[in-house]
């Protein structure tokens, strides 16, 4: 979302630029002399007294007191985040951790995006999220099932968004390599492409008859193939470093605060918010331009993380209005970059936030 200067001079917006850095670094309400003392204006501080009023009437500053100074409004930041943001030049001390990312040992899509998440945490001071959209109607393009041992195997999905989901199964029928490739090449013909309210009883009937003896082993793995594809469907969303809220004054609210940390447990709405998000770029969503009721005083900036051209995952941070834009900004497109290195490199992915795939079930 951007907005038009409706005319902003350009000595308006250096106060306005410096009224938002001021504020971003000490959170309180910036005056004339602060700006007269630190900015290169030729103009007297009656001057800029004006200019931050016409600033004021046009909806950029809010002034919290009568004798204050003033704030950025919700429109100020959003200005500035569109038109006055400077790039930040990261030190070699954050391009050294932004880096190591490529050294991890990391082959899964959900630890790649966790480590991120937490770096981003760590190196802006903020919360940081790592985000599986909501997939709608995705579906299964390979099967592959591998045998461990009669009473063990592991079911292989490539998903259509291009991440692969594994789970190992365990039951007390027991199976064979033969049997394996048959129901592999079986749910290849008759699920592939296919979401899951569109396996019906009468195709799971025709793979259980070309299964012949070996149906038994049909029920279990059609239920795995159900739950990878609801686990797409519902997305998954991890927070990191939700402490950090707490140093933010405007999270003093203990109403708010409880409301907000309400929000990130739930997740459902945020994980809406971003899985409709069409933009491939990095998204900065200010207060009240989010759907997120409790999110008026807070910002969410988030980076997709895309795939041969399809998003598979986000890495983001949620902080006060007054986060420092230009730092999260530039870290988010640093981790970005190195992700899609590692997905390039991995060539394999999990696409889902899962404690090692695994599943067990008595009826296999």
């Amino acid at each position: 979302m951007s907005f038009p200067d409706r005319g902003l001079s350009e000595r308006k917006k250096q106060i306005l630029k410096a009224i938002v850095d001021a504020h971003i670094e000490g959170g309180g309400p910036v005056g004339s002399k602060y700006i007269l003392q630190n900015q290169h204006l030729t103009c007297s501080s009656a001057t800029i007294r004006n200019e931050m009023a016409e600033l004021e009437e046009m909806g950029y500053l809010e002034q919290p007191h009568a004798s204050a100074g003033r704030v950025p409004s919700e429109l100020g930041y959003r200005f500035y985040v569109d038109s006055l943001l400077e790039h930040y030049a990261m030190t070699t001390a954050e391009i050294a951790q932004i880096n190591n990312l490529l050294k991890a040992k990391m082959g899964e899509l959900d630890q790649i995006l966790l480590a991120a998440s937490n770096l981003a945490s760590s190196l802006t001071n903020y919360t940081g999220i790592a985000i599986k959209p909501r997939f709608r109607s995705v579906s299964i393009s390979k099967f592959e099932l591998i045998f461990l041992s009669a009473d063990h195997y592991i079911l292989v999905a490539v998903t259509s968004t291009g991440a692969v989901k594994s789970k190992h199964l365990r039951g007390k029928t027991d199976v064979t390599p033969t049997a394996l490739s048959k129901l592999a090449a079986s749910f290849n013909r008759h699920l592939v492409g296919l979401s899951a309210d569109r396996i019906t009883l009468p195709i799971i009937m025709r793979i259980e008859e070309e299964m012949g003896e070996d149906a038994g082993i049909v029920g279990s793995a059609i239920k795995t193939v159900y739950g990878l594809l609801s686990e797409m469907d519902e997305g998954e969303m991890r927070v990191s470093g939700i402490d950090r809220l707490l140093q933010y004054p405007e999270c003093s609210d203990v109403g708010q605060l409880q409301e907000l940390l309400g929000t990130l447990e739930k997740k459902e709405d945020i994980l809406d918010l971003v899985s409709r998000t069409e933009s491939n770029g990095i998204n900065v969503v200010i207060g009240s331009e989010s759907e997120v009721k409790v999110m008026n005083n807070s910002a969410l900036v988030f980076k997709p993380i895309l795939q041969d051209g399809k998003t598979v995952g986000a890495i983001g941070i949620i902080g006060p209005r007054r986060m420092d834009y230009a730092k999260v900004l530039a870290t988010l497109e640093g981790l970005s970059g190195n992700i899609a290195n590692l997905m390039q490199a991995n060539n394999q992915l999990n696409g889902g936030f899962s404690d090692g795939g695994n599943e067990k079930d008595g009826n296999a």
